[in-house]
């Protein structure tokens, strides 16, 4: 019983990770809280639910889709709103947070007009095939979003450590001036940033579809404010911190509805994290140093 359950938090959470990566490759590289992250996410699953629903693309075809298409947002996002902020001399942070956040709204209402209020299923072919394993049951859909998950998850990890534009972009984040004086052409790794964070969150949107077999135009707000409670407990910025954070989280709500009552499954969940907090302020992966800049 609880094996199970830990599979399924863990599935779970491997979702939540991949939404708080978003956030957190662009607080690290711009320090601010993109409020419209959880919109792009609920965008990529919309997108993918077409794909697979009115042109009757395969799940693969849905994720390509949805990353494209959550990329194009973020490249406007990235051109109208955030670019031009940094360029004003003065703009505090806030002023780029305000404007997310009304991206933010006027994606959710462009959804709403696009695909309508109401709930709609994701269909997938291969929905009711599960395997057995002792007492364990999986289903095809979980072993498909976990992998998908924490393949990208690796290859995210690798990328950074090991690529020429992965280490340009931790030295960005580390300090954008010293990043520009020693020839990182930081522009084009900001814009690198917030595709990649926008294509992460389009493809959670499709797993996040696909495990909960529903997608919504609401869906990006509890699912973002998720994502950046994840980024607080994991340590804001840290890559590992997201990743672990989302796992936590996702093992919390599932233990939280099997062995609790679902109705406080956010609230127990949440509570968690302030317990963490209270005992590490800073996050599981955080330093204690302020942070940078």
């Amino acid at each position: 019983m609880l094996t199970q359950q830990l599979i399924n938090g863990l599935t779970l959470g491997s979702t939540y990770a991949l939404v708080a990566l978003g956030y957190t490759l662009i607080f690290g590289v711009l320090e601010i809280i993109n409020m419209a992250h959880g919109e792009i996410f609920m965008f990529g699953a919309f997108v993918g639910l077409m794909t697979v629903l009115h042109y009757k693309g395969s799940l693969l075809m849905a994720i390509i889709a949805a990353i494209i298409a959550t990329m194009l947002i973020g490249l406007l996002m990235e051109w109208i709103a955030l670019r031009p902020l940094r360029r004003q001399k003065g703009a505090s942070h806030l002023a780029s947070l305000i404007s997310t956040i009304g991206i933010s709204i006027f994606l959710e209402n462009l959804a709403h007009k696009l695909f309508g209020p109401e709930t709609q299923p994701f269909p997938i072919p291969f929905t009711n095939v599960t395997y057995e394993v002792g007492s364990v049951r999986i289903s095809l859909v979980q072993i498909i979003i976990f992998t998908i998950a924490v393949a990208v998850m690796i290859a995210l990890q690798l990328w950074l450590g090991k690529t020429r534009y992965g280490r340009a972009l931790r030295a960005t984040a580390e300090n954008i001036e010293t990043a520009a004086i020693l020839g990182v052409n930081t522009r084009r790794i900001i814009l690198l940033t917030v595709l990649l964070a926008s294509a992460l969150g389009g493809l959670a949107g499709v797993l996040v579809g696909m495990g909960f077999n529903a997608v919504t135009p609401t869906m990006g707000v509890s699912v973002g404010l998720k994502g950046l409670a994840i980024i607080i407990l994991g340590g804001m910025g840290s890559v590992p911190g997201a990743m672990v954070g989302g796992l936590v989280l996702g093992v919390t709500e599932v233990l939280a509805v099997v062995y609790g009552d679902s109705a406080y499954r956010d609230a127990v969940a949440f509570g968690m994290i302030i317990v963490i907090l209270l005992l590490r302020p800073q996050g599981i992966f955080g330093s204690k140093q302020p942070v940078r800049r």
